[in-house]
């Protein structure tokens, strides 16, 4: 048996588990939740963001804020991506649409040390489930092959769902696991985070002057990590 002819068995047999189609409603509602407040910030015209100037993901939002309508343009592409997954019909779309701008959220985020870097990840994963999960649709659109009419699988007939969720499970750990590694400091939010956690480091002077760096002098994000280092 092929790889592929298994992935495809396996996807039936998950497609026709009641508990594992009300993930996919769950990761739907909750990735919409995630961007409609988003969104709706940019299109009113509001800064998106409490970080200030000097913090490296505040610079950013600083510049994006500035650039008006193409910052409208993102908050409307957020909306509609949030708005198609909600419509069980148009949720793939609203995944596809969805996936490059969470994409582009999570290596920005990942790339400034911001603390929301976990949720981040966790969203795009989310996003990558959704897109698994309609797989077949997806070759439909892609090849033209027929699409699977899931809504006459029978349900509840899988006994996939108990390794599913710990996965799912051992997928969170991991992500907060990891990005707990991964980066020995952060600027945190504020100056105040950024500097509560000097006491518990190797070098609390040299995590004090990186926070200096940061929030007080205000230089590249780069610059303060090689002083740090």
């Amino acid at each position: 048996m092929g790889l592929l002819t298994r992935f495809e068995r396996l996807h039936g047999e998950a497609k026709r588990s009641k508990s594992i189609r009300r993930f996919a409603v769950f990761c739907r509602v909750v990735l919409a939740a995630g961007f409609i407040p988003a969104g709706m910030v940019k299109v009113m015209g509001d800064r998106f963001t409490a970080l200030p100037s000097n913090h490296p993901l505040g610079h950013y939002f600083d510049a994006l804020f500035l650039t008006r309508y193409y910052y409208t343009f993102i908050g409307v592409g957020q909306l509609t991506a949030a708005l198609l997954l909600l419509i069980p019909r148009t949720a793939l779309v609203g995944a596809m649409l969805y996936f490059p701008i969470i994409l582009n959220i999570w290596v920005l985020s990942s790339a400034t040390r911001f603390n929301g870097t976990r949720l981040t990840t966790l969203m795009l994963l989310a996003n990558l489930f959704l897109l698994v999960w309609d797989q077949d649709r997806l070759q439909h659109l892609l090849a033209r092959r027929p699409p699977v009419d899931d809504q006459h699988l029978p349900v509840g007939t899988s006994k996939l769902p108990i390794w599913f969720f710990g996965f799912v499970l051992a997928a969170v750990v991991s992500v907060i696991a990891v990005d707990d590694s991964l980066y020995p400091i952060r600027p945190g939010n504020e100056p105040a985070e950024c500097t509560n956690g000097c006491k518990s480091r190797r070098s609390p002077a040299a995590c004090q002057n990186f926070c200096d760096c940061i929030y007080n002098e205000g230089h590249p994000l780069q610059r303060c990590l090689d002083g740090y280092r």
